[in-house]
């Protein structure tokens, strides 16, 4: 069931949502990057965070991958704890730096198998079927082509679609995703907007950080704006107005994505 992109409520009622979140405090060091926050993800959506440097959505994703510890607050996934989520092999990343060593002699297709470790474990060899989903999610991202080439030979942006395909090889019902429009070239961005739509459109659900105002309008069901707490929460036409993105960004004035809806 996919949600309607005009509705920023919950999907399938009566389910869990995809990330619930409640009263969140989170402080790095000595600085608060995140005050009473309080958000729910529903299934089957694509949730932006929109935000400044600094207005803690990385700190809200680290907290969803248990890698914070709030000072206060409740964190479920999936309807699950944080450690049973990310156990289950449900829950799916994509950093902002892709972590690759561009000097290491493993291919694309070796990085997407990685995405096969809640079904094959450490030891056990791939499986005929876990070959085939590998191949399948690298063709889903335009790679297929390229799938033996050494990772250190692929652009920026391919390497970020390597990613992406290690998702979709997971069979991941949340992905959570750090920034990854940075420095991406155009085909490897409008990818990834449809890769995620159609996600969505399956029933599952992925979080975005991102800089990046012109895929809004195409990518997300819902935009959450931080600036250190939750600002607002709620379709893409009430979030993205000039007025208050110029407020959030810090900008004098700030064009609406196209198709927002928003006035000036």
């Amino acid at each position: 069931m996919s949600v309607s992109r005009d509705t920023a409520g919950s999907a399938r009622p009566g389910a869990d949502p995809a990330v619930d979140v409640a009263d969140l405090t989170i402080d790095r060091g000595r600085t608060r990057a995140l005050e009473d926050v309080s958000l729910r993800v529903p299934r089957g959506s694509v949730t932006v965070l929109l935000g400044p440097n600094g207005s803690g959505k990385s700190s809200l994703l680290l907290a969803l991958l248990g890698l914070v510890r709030p000072v206060h607050g409740r964190v479920r996934i999936l309807g699950q704890p944080v450690r049973s989520a990310l156990r289950s092999g449900l829950v799916a990343t994509v950093g902002q730096s892709d972590g690759i060593d561009e000097r290491f002699p493993v291919s694309a297709h070796d990085v997407v198998m990685q995405g096969r470790r809640p079904f094959t474990g450490a030891w056990r060899r791939p499986s005929a079927a876990d070959r085939a989903a590998v191949e399948e999610s690298l063709d889903r991202v335009g790679l297929a082509a390229i799938a033996r080439r050494r990772i250190g030979e692929l652009s920026g942006g391919q390497r970020r679609r390597v990613l992406l395909a290690r998702c979709l090889a997971q069979e991941a019902d949340l992905l959570l995703l750090d920034e990854p429009f940075n420095g991406m070239d155009a085909g490897s961005e409008e990818v990834y907007v449809e890769v995620l739509r159609d996600l969505a459109s399956q029933g599952r659900t992925a979080l975005v950080s991102t800089h990046h105002l012109d895929t809004l309008d195409r990518l997300a069901d819902s935009v959450a704006l931080l600036d250190g707490r939750l600002v607002a929460h709620g379709t893409v036409a009430e979030t993205t107005t000039p007025d208050m993105l110029a407020t959030l960004l810090g900008a004098r004035r700030v064009e609406a994505p196209a198709g927002s809806g928003a006035g000036s």
